[in-house]
């Protein structure tokens, strides 16, 4: 067990699952340096109400959050959060974890180039179809309208 990359209780992955989920949102929010409340919001709910998170221990994405911000601070740290994310989550979630990435982008109603850059970015890296990612890009524009 690293002190970087605290172990999940199966010890076969630093991340489970879901905290790789949790991960592709903490670090879309913290891509413009600024983590606004409507992200973390987004990100609470997502956790508390989504059926992928039906058993996650919610108290981990502090664990989460702090594993993603060390990488932050490496200068390969967004390489290594990829490469973590590509052994632990299941490739039929790749969509999913950019669906919840696109929805706290659009949390707080302003995609900044940084945020747009970073989803681009997990696009290229789950090797997710441009065709499906505008459709998830454009469901989650929908669902973030205002009057």
């Amino acid at each position: 067990m690293t002190k970087d990359f605290p172990m999940t209780d199966t010890e076969t992955h630093p991340l489970s699952a879901q905290d790789c989920l949790v991960a592709v949102m903490i670090a879309v929010s913290a891509s413009d340096e600024r983590i606004q409340t409507a992200e973390l919001v987004k990100i609470e709910s997502a956790v508390n109400n989504l059926p992928v998170f039906g058993r996650y221990d919610a108290d981990r994405i502090n664990i989460v959050a702090q594993t993603v911000f060390d990488l932050f601070s490496d200068e390969d740290g967004l390489d290594a959060l990829f490469g973590l994310i590509r052994v632990s989550l299941p490739e039929r979630l790749f969509e999913t974890a950019y669906a919840l990435a696109c929805d706290v982008a659009a949390a707080d109603g302003v995609l900044g180039d940084s945020e747009l850059r970073l989803l681009e970015e997990i696009r290229y890296e789950l090797n997710l179809d441009r065709l499906h990612a505008a459709a998830i890009e454009r469901g989650a524009r929908a669902r973030h309208m205002s009057l």
